[in-house]
């Protein structure tokens, strides 16, 4: 867990590059304090890359399954700006009350919509898919912008061929 009591920052949040860092999803994370992936990581040396721009706190996804994934935890727990923020790659694995947890937002991945809702007064974010195009879906990164205690989401889509 990684504390930090700044009043404001940004927190870049990607997920689901499955070993594909575009030029695009660096430059949109870019100035971040903090960078949240939420699995489906791929490679090594996404999170090498991520820590170049900012600190990075990481789930595992399903598909992280080789040797160097098993020192990336499958739920992880960061403070950011006053806030709790839980991170899982699936939403349907949240195994806690997030709201009962104290946890002002919840990250996932997984699904590779892009969506940002509050639910019971916590914010439920997925920040959509950053690596290979699926289906029709837009690639895309997100950004946290934690405030005196209160976070709002950003979905950044990028411009991609």
């Amino acid at each position: 867990m990684v504390e930090t009591s700044s009043a404001s920052m940004i927190i870049g949040v990607i997920s689901d590059t499955h070993g594909l860092l575009r030029p695009e999803a660096l430059a949109a994370l870019a100035g971040s304090d903090r960078i949240i992936h939420a699995g489906d990581i791929g490679a090594p040396e996404i999170l090498t890359r991520l820590a170049e721009i900012a600190p990075v706190t990481a789930a595992r996804g399903n598909v992280d399954t080789a040797v160097w994934a098993k020192t990336v935890p499958q739920t992880e727990v960061t403070e950011a700006g006053g806030i709790s923020i839980y991170v899982v790659h699936r939403r349907e694995d949240l195994d806690l009350d997030p709201a009962a947890g104290g946890f002002a937002a919840v990250v996932c991945g997984h699904s590779h919509v892009p969506k940002a809702e509050r639910v019971g007064g916590v914010l439920y974010f997925n920040p959509g898919s950053a690596g290979p195009r699926r289906f029709r879906l837009p690639v895309s990164v997100g950004k946290l912008v934690v405030r005196h205690g209160k976070v709002e989401a950003q979905i950044i889509t990028l411009d991609v061929t």
